[in-house]
């Protein structure tokens, strides 16, 4: 171990040779390029890019270094997450890890995984959480899959939309995104206690994020695009999207390419759905990342003509498990004796006596008998309330060790609306 005098911290040694430390403003676009070759050499608009660099948090973001070459990377946002309960917690987004392919077997990623997660305990944040490109890579390090995400495409020539009452009084008008970005946040912002998952945005920029609209990556698709929905002269709803159109034998097949979507009532979100149903020219929408119990498809006339996909989205990591559980509430009294192993963070790793109901919970180590015994790869797929403990256990990843234990926890560690992540990081 060398100490990074410039910084101020230490300086880790990785396999090979290669030695991590702490990102500097100077060193960024070096780190920066390495990222996007080992995500296929993309090429990111002077827009992207800069937003990227404005939200790097430097004390929080890690360098592998082979001599005068970047070969890894690793980041962590610092987020507050809203938990079942409505509690924001902060949380570690961990984010732009990379390993150079001359540089893969060497033990670089798990020594940056290593750092990273000692750095979080370090800061007191409870919780991890990632997008994975390869979600077999994160599992060994104690990533548990913890929320999904549904895409559909719909057929809108042949899917009408029944909407409940109080849509006729929502208003909606086209306006510039930039322009209503303060009210479309606060919209969001009011959204944010009422789902697990959901990223409060305290620090500035991240509400950027929306408006980013590179021409290369439109796909033939209109610029971005916003309508508000409005009702009493305020703002209750917006949504943002793409039309690409198309021309066929027998006329127009375009579509509509949904990007974001918040309401904050029932009648809100109808009228902006049923909005994008019917616009002209256009036989199709395409909606991606949506939280999977979303209402609209209790109102479509034809369920199998949205062809719905669910797939992965949230990792989660416990990086303290006792200020982890007790930071939630729970949907059911629960009081269980978990046996958790985590051998990468061992601090985690025994027996802890989980108490807690819908008004809080404690959560304290024990010498108490195991009820149930899990990795904290479970814990953390079951954290956000959309993995129960029970499907788990008929995985065998989920051990009963008193009769009747799983049938108590499981309820309780549910959540009445599902985990989502509304943006990526």
């Amino acid at each position: 171990m060398a100490t990074d005098h410039a910084r101020g911290g230490r300086a880790d040694r990785a396999g090979g040779g290669t030695e991590l430390r702490v990102l500097r403003p100077e060193d960024w676009d070096r780190w920066y390029d390495n990222l996007l070759r080992a995500f296929g050499g993309a090429v990111e608009s002077d827009e992207e890019r800069g937003l990227w660099r404005a939200l790097t948090e430097y004390d929080r973001f890690l360098a592998a270094w082979d001599g005068g070459e970047v070969v890894g990377t690793a980041g962590a946002f610092s987020f507050r997450m809203t938990v079942p309960g409505g509690a924001l917690v902060e949380a570690a987004g961990v984010t732009m890890v990379s390993v150079a392919a001359t540089h893969r077997r060497r033990g670089v990623l798990t020594a940056l995984m290593r750092r990273q997660l000692d750095d979080v305990r370090a800061w007191g944040e409870p919780l991890a959480v990632l997008t994975a490109s390869e979600p077999p890579i994160y599992g060994r390090f104690g990533y548990g899959a913890g929320s999904f995400q549904l895409g559909a495409e719909i057929d809108t020539a042949r899917v009408s939309l029944a909407v409940p009452a109080g849509t006729a009084s929502v208003r909606l008008r086209y306006a510039a995104p930039a322009e209503v970005l303060e009210a479309c946040e606060a919209v969001y912002a009011r959204l944010v206690p009422g789902r697990p998952g959901m990223l409060a945005r305290h620090r500035p920029g991240w509400e950027r994020l929306g408006l980013l609209d590179p021409e290369d990556a439109r796909e033939g698709a209109s610029p971005l695009q916003c309508v508000v929905a409005e009702r009493g002269g305020e703002t209750v709803g917006f949504a943002r999207f793409r039309v690409k159109l198309g021309w066929g034998p027998s006329g127009h097949d375009g579509a509509v390419v949904l990007e974001e979507l918040y309401g904050l009532d029932p009648a809100a979100q109808a009228a902006l759905w049923r909005f994008l149903f019917d616009i002209d020219l256009t036989s199709a929408l395409v909606v991606r990342g949506r939280p999977v119990d979303e209402g609209w498809q209790h109102q479509v006339s034809d369920i199998r003509r949205c062809l719905l996909r669910v797939r992965d989205q949230y990792y989660v990591r416990l990086v303290d498990v006792g200020a982890a559980l007790e930071a939630r509430t729970y949907q059911a009294p629960v009081d269980v004796v978990l046996e958790v192993s985590d051998p990468f963070c061992p601090w985690n790793e025994g027996r802890w006596r989980l108490t807690g109901d819908a008004k809080g919970a404690s959560c304290a180590r024990t010498s108490d008998a195991a009820e149930l015994a899990l990795s904290v790869r479970e814990l953390g797929a079951a954290y956000l309330g959309g993995v129960s403990l029970a499907s788990l256990a008929a995985a065998g990843r989920v051990r009963e060790v008193r009769r009747g234990a799983l049938a108590e926890a499981s309820p309780a560690f549910g959540s009445a609306v599902a985990p989502w992540l509304p943006h990526g990081f």
